[in-house]
């Protein structure tokens, strides 16, 4: 694996782990066009946590007022102080993303059936999750302007939220756009549909990194720690300012640009799917 391929792969890392693209249809596409073998694991991992890390710096006071709230609320239960309805919004958010991370829990230990449904490289599979996804985004372009700020959001909103994230658990489906859109659905505001869907992103993608170092550690694949380091640097920097771009895009109800482009996509990916299919040819570029 050489730089020129590890920074390609750690920017479109950036970009789609937070724009609602799929990231991981879009790596899958990409490493299969590229040929990349085993070392893709590894890879992938570090790519994930760098995209972590941008979450961290762009929502820096909203994950730290979580924190900061999590302990507050252990020292009210233990207290007698803990009053579910007097809850504040910082504290509401916080049990939200925990309810709905809990509906992503059972579900995801079943991952690897999910993107072996067809496989993570039939990328005929992955055209058809991101035509869905293009789905998702039209919808929620045409939703309503909703009301629903960190105060508001109910159980129902973050148990739905949640069961949009375990689809996304389907290469090519987007969890951004998936999480963002069913926000949406249940008549957040646009800004607290993004906060949400991207503090839900963290124990997302951290769990999914725990999990995938596991699967490295098994494979026992040699690691290149430059390589590795500036995969690291890119998914980071990059993610940092695709979460701008985000921010900026659902509050003038642009959500249907990334629409078109998945449409688009996942039509051009069932096209060379087919065909691959049908011929027995595959499209490597790189490898």
């Amino acid at each position: 694996m050489n730089y020129i391929l590890i920074i390609i792969q750690a920017a479109v890392q950036g970009l789609t782990e937070f724009l609602p693209v799929s990231s991981s249809g879009h790596l899958s596409v990409l490493q299969h066009i590229m040929g990349v073998g085993e070392e893709s694991l590894t890879i992938s991992i570090v790519l994930h946590l760098g995209t972590l890390v941008s979450v961290f710096i762009a929502f820096w006071p909203t994950v730290l007022g979580m924190l900061k709230e999590f302990f507050f609320t252990l020292g009210d239960v233990f207290t007698g102080k803990f009053s579910w309805s007097k809850m504040n919004g910082m504290r509401r958010m916080m049990f939200m993303v925990i309810i709905a991370t809990a509906v992503l829990l059972p579900a995801y230990p079943f991952k690897d059936y999910f993107t072996g449904v067809e496989g993570d490289g039939d990328i005929v599979f992955e055209g058809c999750a991101f035509i869905l996804t293009a789905i998702f985004l039209f919808l929620s372009d045409a939703c309503a302007a909703g009301y629903k700020t960190d105060k508001n959001i109910k159980i129902t909103d973050a148990v739905t939220v949640g069961l949009f994230q375990v689809v996304a658990l389907f290469p090519g489906v987007s969890r951004s756009g998936s999480t963002i859109s069913s926000s949406l659905f249940c008549g957040l505001s646009r800004e607290t549909a993004v906060t949400f869907s991207f503090m839900m992103g963290i124990p997302a993608i951290l769990g999914g990194g725990v999990m995938q170092i596991k699967e490295a550690v098994e494979t026992g694949v040699v690691l290149n720690y430059t390589e590795l380091l500036i995969g690291f640097a890119v998914s980071a920097i990059v993610g940092f300012w695709a979460i701008k771009l985000v921010k900026m895009l659902i509050k003038k109800e642009k959500m249907k640009i990334f629409g078109v482009y998945t449409v688009i996509l996942g039509l051009a990916c069932v096209t060379v799917g087919a065909i691959e299919h049908i011929t027995g040819w595959k499209f490597i570029i790189v490898g």
